[in-house]
C-alpha cells in the first residue's frame, strides 16, 4: 500500500494521494509491511517514531519525492525577539512548547563526557546553523572569540537561557541582523526520526533533509540516541539523506536502554567505566544480542556534518552493518562538547562491519573504533583535514584527533587502500590490525601506549572481549598486548611537522615515540620481534623452574610484519621491516583542493614509486589474529585476494604500492565527487515557506588566498587551451621560483601549476601581489613559456583534446629552437624541468634569462574576492 503525507495540506485526510496525511507520525501509526510512505516536498517540524515493523523481503519504505526536499526537523522557528541590550535580544518561550522534555533545562552529560563547562542538549540555530552557549547574560553580551573552535569568527554568535515563570528565557546576540527577519530556530524535539521501542526492524528510509535534534551524549555504557537511527532493531536502510545539526550524534546504530547500567560508571561511582562497559556487554549478550535480532544495517550515500559529538555512533547495535559512500565533515568542529566519544563515526563493537568509500574531513577525528572491531574492513575511504586547523586551541589530547583510532581491540581490523592525509592518521592503542595498500601522510601515535585506566599506584589493564568469528558469542577477555601488526604496499610520506603541533606535545610532556609520535611511518614498532622470534619464544622450556618472571613471555609485544612498503620526504620504517624502499632523491608532494564541493587530490608521487618491490597479498598471506585466531577475511568467510585498486582497476602480480595501480612514472589528479545539498536544502525551506530571506550561513565562503609572486607576466590574452570542460584564456601568469599562477580572463579564476612536481589547484577567492612585471606579447619567447605552462597544465588536467605527447613535442621544439643555445627546456607528460647544464633551474630563473626588454620593478597587487 502506498500511504501519501504532504504537509502544505489545510487538513489532514486519510492518507491517499488526493487526501494525503499532513504528518509524517499519522503515517508512521498505520504503515505495516511492505507499505511505502511517499513524502511530498515540505518542512515537516514533528518526532516520527515509527510504530511497526518491516520484513526482510517487505520493509516499511519512507521517501521523499523530491530528493531531500522534506525536511524533518526537531526545531521550531521563533520570531517575537524583543531587543534588549546592544546586539542581543530576548524572548520568552513558554515551557508548554516542549512537552516532557526542555532541551534547555537538560545539560548534556553522561560517561565519558569531559567538557569543561555546562552545556544544554538545546540550540539556536540563525539561518540553520547553531548558535554558541555561553554562561550567563553578560558573556552574551561581551562575547569572545572562542579560540578552540575550528570556526572562530562565527563563535561570537553567541546564546544564553534561564527559567522565568514557567518561561524558557533566550538571551542572544545577532550583531547586528534582526532575528525577526531572519530564519531563527530553537530546539524543541530530542530525535527526528526514532522508534520508541526495541526491535522494530527493516525500515528503510531514503531521500530526507533531518536536522536540528537536542539529542543527548551517546557513550557505550548508556542508551544512545541520535537525530534518527533504529533503536535497537535490525535492517534498517538510511540512505541519499542529508543529516545534520545534531546537538550530539546524527545516526545512532546504538545501544538500547539497560535501566541498571545505564551511565552507572558517572552515577553510581562504584565502578569503573570499563568494568560498567565489559558488564554492558555481557548483559547484551544474554538479553538477544545476536546476528540474528540485531544489526545488519545499511547506512549509504548521506551528507552528514555539522553534529557535535559524531556523525555516526554505535555500541552493539551497529553489528553486521555496512556503512558506504557517505560524506562526513565539519562534526565537532565547535568544540563545546568534550570527551571520549567523538568522531566523523564512533563505533564500538562494530563486528563485521564494512566501512568504504566514504569521504570524511574536517572532523575532531574521521573514525573511531573502540573495543572489538573483530571482523571489520575499512576501505577505500579519503581521510583529510582531521587534526585541528593551524591556529586553532588545542584543549586537550583527544581533541588532537586523527584520521583512524582503533583501541583495545584484538582484532582482526582490516584498513586498506584508504587515502589518510591528516597530520597524524592513526591512533593505535590496539593489536590485530592489518594495513594494506594505503597512502599515509601523517603519523601513528599510541603505539604501544593508551590501554590502561591510568593507573598510578595499581594495574589498570583493560582486558576486552574478543568473540567467536562472525559472531557476537564471546569467547574470551585479554588486555592489550601490542604488535600483532601487518604493513604490506603501504606508501608513507612525511609531511612538514606544524610546529604548532609540535608545541603541544612538548607542552604535555607527550612527544615520545609511544604517545603523540609526528614521524611517519612504521618507526614505532621498532623493537617489536619479528614473527619467527615470537613464536620461539613461546616453546616451553621444562629443564627450567616456574618462578617470577617465568610466563613475562606471554605478556610481551606481539609480532610485526612488514613487507613492500615505501617511503619518502623522510618517513622512516620499523627495524624489522624486510627491504622497504626509502626514497631520498626525490621530494613528493600531496596536495587536497576544494571547490564548490568538488575535492581533488594532486601528486607527483607516482613519478617515483618502484615497481617488482611487491606482492600481491591476500587472506592467506596475513594469517590470523592472534587472540581471536581468526583470518582477516570477508565476513561471510571467504578470502580475500587484493588484486583491484581504489578504482576497482586490477592490478599485476607486482602491485604498485598505495591505493592505486597508476602507471610508474605518471603524476595525476584524483577527481572526488561532492555536493553542496546543504545550500540545496535551504533553498527549499525559503520556497516551502513562501519567503525571501537574507541569510548569513548558505554556504562557507572560502578565505581568500594571498600569493606572493615575484614576476607578473601580462597580456597573455593570445593564449587559450581546453581545460574542464571549458577554454581557459590567460590573462597573466604569476611566477615565483618553479610556481606558476594563471588567471583566467574570463572567470577571474586562478589555477596554481607547481612545474616541477607537476601538481595543480584551484583557487577562487585570491590576492596576488608582484615586485616586477613582463609583457609577454613583447618577446616571443615568453609567449612560448606561457604556451608550455598553459600546455602542462592541460596535460595535468586530461584536457587536452589531442595526443599529449604530441603536443609537448611541438611546443617543446618551437621554444627550444628560440632559446638554444642558452638555455634548453624539457617538457614531457610527466614533468617540466628548465636545465641549464645539467643543472635544473626554476622558471622564475629562464624569464630573467631569456628577456630582451627590461624589467621596470613595481609593487603591483591583483585581487579577485
Amino acid at each position: 500500500m502506498q500511504i501519501y503525507v504532504s504537509a502544505n495540506v489545510v487538513r489532514s485526510g486519510d492518507g491517499t494521494r488526493n487526501h494525503p496525511f499532513r504528518f509524517i507520525q499519522e503515517a508512521a501509526d498505520i504503515a505495516k509491511a511492505g507499505d511505502v510512505v511517499i513524502v511530498a516536498p515540505g518542512i515537516y517540524r514533528e518526532y516520527v517514531h515509527p510504530v511497526n515493523s518491516g520484513t526482510e523481503d517487505k520493509p516499511i519504505v519512507y521517501t521523499s519525492v523530491e530528493p531531500l526536499g522534506a525536511v524533518i526537523t526537531g526545531a521550531e522557528r521563533v520570531t517575537d525577539w524583543a531587543h534588549f541590550n546592544g546586539e542581543v535580544w530576548k524572548i520568552n518561550v513558554p515551557n508548554s512548547i516542549f512537552g516532557s522534555y526542555n532541551p534547555f533545562t537538560v545539560p548534556v552529560k553522561g560517561d565519558w563526557f569531559f567538557s569543561p563547562k555546562e552545556v544544554h542538549t538545546g540550540d539556536v540555530y540563525l539561518n540553520g546553523k547553531s548558535m554558541y552557549e555561553v554562561s550567563s547574560i553578560s558573556e552574551c553580551e561581551n562575547p569572545l572569540v572562542s579560540r578552540a573552535s575550528w570556526e572562530p569568527d562565527f563563535s561570537v554568535f553567541t546564546w544564553f537561557s534561564a527559567q522565568e515563570a514557567g518561561d524558557t528565557v533566550i538571551f542572544a546576540n545577532f550583531h547586528g541582523l534582526d532575528p525577526n527577519e531572519e530564519n531563527v530556530e530553537i530546539s524543541v524535539r530530542r530525535n527526528c526520526f526514532m522508534p520508541l521501542e526495541n526491535g522494530i526492524n527493516y525500515i528503510t528510509v531514503s531521500g530526507f533533509s533531518l536536522r536540528q535534534a537536542a539529542t543527548q551524549w551517546a557513550p557505550p555504557t548508556a542508551y544512545q540516541d541520535g537525530l534518527i537511527g533504529p533503536h535497537w532493531a535490525k535492517g534498517w536502510i538510511i540512505e541519499d539523506c542529508e543529516i545534520s545539526e545534531s546537538k550530539c550524534s546524527g545516526i545512532s546504530l546504538g545501544k538500547y536502554l539497560q535501566p541498571g547500567n545505564d551511565n552507572k560508571w558517572t552515577t553510581a561511582f562504584h565502578k569503573d567505566g570499563t568494568q560498567t562497559e565489559r558488564d554492558a556487554i555481557c548483559q547484551a549478550v544474554n538479553e538477544g544480542w545476536n546476528k540474528e535480532n540485531i544489526g545488519s544495517h545499511i547506512i549509504r550515500r548521506c551528507d552528514i556534518h555539522d553534529c557535535g559529538q559524531t556523525g555516526i555512533v554505535g555500541h552493539l547495535g551497529g553489528v553486521f552493518s555496512t556503512i558506504e559512500d557517505n560524506h562526513i565533515y565539519r562534526i565537532n568542529n565547535k568544540q563545546n562538547l568534550a570527551g571520549a566519544e567523538i568522531g566523523g563515526i564512533k563505533m564500538h563493537a562494530a563486528i563485521d562491519v564494512v566501512i568504504r568509500r566514504n569521504h570524511i574531513h574536517n572532523c575532531t577525528r574521521g573514525l573511531w573504533l573502540d573495543w572489538q572491531a573483530q571482523g571489520t574492513r575499512v576501505t577505500q575511504n579519503f581521510f583529510h583535514d582531521n587534526t585541528p586547523p593551524q591556529g586553532c586551541e588545542i584543549s586537550n589530547p583527544l581533541s588532537l584527533g586523527e584520521d583512524i583510532f582503533v583501541e583495545v581491540s584484538h582484532g582482526p581490523t582490516l584498513i586498506d587502500h584508504n587515502l589518510m592525509l591528516s597530520d597524524i592518521s592513526m591512533r593505535l592503542s590496539t593489536q590485530g590490525i592489518a594495513l594494506v595498500h594505503n597512502l599515509i601522510n601523517g603519523s601513528f601515535s599510541y603505539v604501544g601506549s593508551g590501554t590502561d585506566n591510568g593507573g598510578l599506584k595499581f594495574q589498570s589493564c583493560r582486558y576486552t572481549p574478543y568473540h567467536v568469528p562472525h559472531s557476537t558469542a564471546i569467547a574470551g577477555f585479554m588486555t592489550i598486548l601490542h604488535g600483532d601488526a601487518r604493513f604490506y604496499n603501504n606508501i608513507f610520506v612525511q609531511k612538514e611537522i606544524r610546529q604548532d603541533l609540535r608545541d603541544y606535545v612538548n607542552s604535555m610532556d607527550m612527544g615520545t615515540m609511544e604517545e603523540c609520535n609526528l614521524i611517519c611511518g612504521t618507526v614505532p614498532y621498532n623493537g617489536y620481534p619479528t614473527a619467527a622470534k615470537y613464536f620461539e619464544s613461546l616453546k616451553p622450556d621444562f629443564t627450567k623452574k616456574f618462578g617470577p618472571g617465568y610466563n613475562d613471555k606471554y605478556y610481551d609485544h606481539l609480532p610485526v610484519w612488514a613487507y613492500g612498503n615505501a617511503y619518502f620526504n623522510g618517513a622512516k620504517p620499523c627495524d624489522s621491516e624486510i627491504n622497504p624502499h626509502i626514497e631520498s632523491n626525490h621530494t613528493v608532494k600531496i596536495m587536497v583542493s576544494e571547490e564548490e564541493g568538488n575535492f581533488r587530490l594532486h601528486t607527483n608521487l607516482y613519478e617515483y614509486l618502484p615497481r617488482s618491490m611487491t606482492r600481491m597479498i591476500s587472506t592467506e598471506t596475513l594469517g590470523e589474529a592472534f587472540e581471536p585466531e581468526q583470518r582477516f577475511e570477508n565476513r561471510d568467510g571467504t578470502p580475500i585476494l587484493f588484486d583491484t585498486d581504489y578504482f576497482g582497476r586490477k592490478r599485476g602480480i607486482h602491485p604498485l604500492c598505495g591505493p592505486f595501480e597508476e602507471g610508474a612514472g605518471d603524476r595525476f589528479t584524483v577527481f572526488f565527487g561532492g555536493h553542496d545539498d546543504r545550500a540545496i536544502a535551504f533553498h527549499q525551506e525559503d520556497r516551502l515557506e513562501g519567503r525571501t530571506r537574507k541569510r548569513i550561513v548558505q554556504k562557507e565562503e572560502p578565505e581568500a588566498v594571498e600569493i606572493q609572486s615575484n614576476i607578473t607576466m601580462t597580456n597573455c590574452e593570445n593564449v587559450s587551451f581546453p581545460y574542464n570542460g571549458t577554454l581557459f584564456q590567460v590573462q597573466d601568469i604569476f611566477v615565483k621560483g618553479n610556481t606558476a599562477w594563471l588567471r583566467d580572463l574570463k572567470t577571474q579564476k586562478l589555477i596554481e601549476v607547481d612545474c616541477e612536481y607537476g601538481i595543480y589547484s584551484e583557487k577562487t577567492k585570491w590576492k596576488v601581489n608582484s615586485l616586477q612585471s613582463i609583457d609577454a606579447s613583447m618577446d616571443m619567447n615568453m609567449g612560448g613559456l606561457v604556451q608550455t605552462v598553459g600546455t602542462l597544465l592541460c596535460i595535468l588536467s586530461k584536457s587536452m583534446t589531442h595526443d599529449p605527447d604530441d603536443a609537448c613535442k611541438t611546443i617543446s621544439e618551437r621554444v627550444n629552437r628560440e632559446l638554444e643555445p642558452r638555455i634548453t627546456m624539457r617538457l614531457t607528460p610527466k614533468y617540466l624541468k628548465f636545465i641549464q647544464e645539467k643543472k635544473f633551474i626554476s622558471l622564475e630563473d629562464v624569464i630573467y634569462r631569456v628577456k630582451t626588454t627590461p624589467v621596470e620593478p613595481v609593487a603591483e597587487t591583483v585581487e579577485n574576492l
